[in-house]
């Protein structure tokens, strides 16, 4: 049941379109066999005048004559059913195109509901609000401190903002690399028994 939700739904312009296409093909099948008997009838023509029947090949002619009528009718109508298929899809693009716009502009009206001038206003103006607010009460905290309170305020500000630098700078990288051997070699002191032997013999 889900597989039969899923498959595209025919409408009645995706008819229309598929049997002007069917149409096509069958004038062009049609094209193709007048094309075979006009080779035939040539191909007569030519056998007769060999044969020394004029007559013959004039009604090979003939035929031949009737047969390319035919076709130049069947190319007729071969290019009507192509310009109608061309008009048909190309109006069921713009309908398409149509319809997208017609959402676009659903979209746009709701937004403009949405953010009309007042609600901008309002915004704004509740915006200013919590800004006077937040205004006001830093300046009465300010009011209601004593200056050694405001010193040691502004104290803590700077040692915060001095914390939140030195963490922004980068510390030096330690070179993972061996130390490079230049060949000489460091000696160590002799052991402490060697040099009490040292000495006594001094």
């Amino acid at each position: 049941m889900g597989a039969n939700q899923s498959l595209p739904k025919i409408t009645p312009q995706d008819r229309a379109i598929l049997d002007l296409k069917l149409q096509r093909d069958k004038l062009k099948q049609y094209q193709k066999k007048i094309q075979a008997v006009l080779d035939r009838e040539q191909a007569i023509a030519k056998a007769q005048i060999a044969a020394g029947q004029k007559d013959r090949a004039l009604i090979a002619l003939r035929r031949r004559k009737y047969q390319q009528s035919l076709l130049t009718k069947t190319d007729d109508q071969l290019e009507n059913l192509e310009q109608l298929v061309s008009t048909i899809e190309f109006s069921l693009v713009e309908v398409s195109v149509l319809h997208g716009l017609k959402q676009g502009n659903e979209v746009l009206k709701e937004i403009h509901k949405e953010m009309n001038i007042e609600s901008v206003e309002k915004l704004l103006e509740e915006t200013a609000e919590a800004r006077e607010y937040q205004k006001e009460i830093g300046d009465m905290l300010s009011n209601t401190l004593t200056l050694d309170d405001e010193e040691a305020v502004q104290k803590e500000l700077l040692a915060l903002q001095e914390d939140l630098a030195v963490q922004d700078v980068a510390f030096p990288v330690v070179p993972s690399a061996e130390p490079i051997d230049t060949g000489t070699k460091v000696t160590s002191d002799p052991e402490p028994a060697q040099a009490s032997r040292v000495l006594v013999a001094g």
